[in-house]
């Protein structure tokens, strides 16, 4: 009887254990909470860091950055704190420099991260997930890891949480915008890293429109980047959309995390959200003391009515402009 109890209580263990490999399912209402809190951390970080450090884009050719997952990796061990992993992912993101890298590899292979400015608590929310939760990882992380003298890959956290599949219209709108996003911002810091800003001012002269324009009949809807101060005169804004260019950029003073706008049109929805700058975006589209005069002169060559220069970083640029069927 004792042998039978002590295989039932050896079974249990091992079950307990294999169990925070499995997807999180919260099983209190305090749980649900906590989880809710942290969902939000992982939707900021698939939002604001997936376009660069996406885990499906391959490993070598087309990457243009270290997978989120890999920064995890070198920022947690056994012995890090959550407040240390905040304090260090913090620290990187509000001042993003080769001196401030604690990755040595990424810097050289990627060169530094743009500098961009997330609220506060925005930062601490994706920082918190990253820590409490197993987040996803591409299928050649592991080996990659062991390969580089790491020792065997095992990722902490509780297991992934479990989301809803059912996604509202506001998340349908966040996702043909943030595909499109990767899929430009992928092929522009492509032709930046191989050819410089002049090789990436033909592609953005080339290929952008023709990109986005796939990207609207894969969703079968209507996308397009608008600005009030516009570089090609096809993304012009127009009087609804100027307005609520104005209520991003107030957003945006006051440190506020970006909403999308959705608004329903009978059988249509009108989806924008904004495309704030950052240091990359400033090689083309900064002030004209700081802009190379080689730059401006291909840029005015290609676009002899550009408005869209005299910006900082973390200024709204523009903003998606999406309109799709409600069903």
């Amino acid at each position: 009887m004792k042998k039978i109890m002590f295989i039932s209580v050896l079974v249990l263990l091992l079950f307990s254990c294999n169990k925070k490999k499995e997807n999180y399912v919260p099983t209190t209402i305090e749980e649900e909470n906590v989880v809710s809190e942290n969902l939000e951390g992982k939707k900021l970080m698939e939002t604001n860091c997936y376009t660069c450090h996406s885990p499906a884009a391959p490993q070598d050719e087309g990457r243009i950055a270290p997978p989120m997952v890999a920064i995890k990796a070198h920022y947690i061990t056994n012995e890090t704190t959550k407040e240390e992993f905040i304090k260090h992912f913090k620290s990187f993101v509000e001042n993003p420099t080769k001196d401030n890298a604690q990755m040595y590899g990424a810097v050289k292979r990627f060169g530094v991260m743009p500098k961009q400015q997330f609220p506060e608590e925005t930062i601490t929310k994706i920082a918190d997930y990253i820590y409490d939760y197993q987040i996803e990882e591409p299928s050649w992380f592991a080996k990659h890891w062991e390969s580089e003298g790491n020792g065997k890959w095992q990722q902490s956290g509780k297991g992934a949480i479990v989301e809803n599949k059912v996604k509202n219209i506001e998340e349908i709108g966040m996702n043909y915008a943030l595909s499109t996003k990767k899929i430009l911002g992928k092929n522009l810091m492509s032709a930046i890293q191989k050819k410089g800003t002049l090789n990436a001012l033909e592609f953005c002269n080339i290929k952008a429109m023709p990109l986005t324009d796939s990207m609207a009949t894969k969703y079968n809807a209507t996308i397009k980047r608008v600005s009030d101060k516009n570089r090609n005169p096809k993304n012009k804004a127009n009087a609804e959309e100027l307005h609520y260019i104005e209520q991003f950029k107030a957003d945006l003073v006051a440190n506020k995390e970006p909403k999308p706008v959705v608004i329903e049109k009978g059988n249509k929805v009108q989806f924008y959200y904004p495309i704030p700058t950052n240091t990359m975006c400033l090689q083309c589209h900064g002030t004209t003391e700081n802009l190379k005069p080689e730059v401006r002169a291909k840029t005015l060559k290609l676009y002899p009515k550009d408005l869209a220069i005299g910006y900082s970083e973390n200024q709204v640029r523009g903003m998606w402009s999406i309109t799709f069927n409600k069903k």
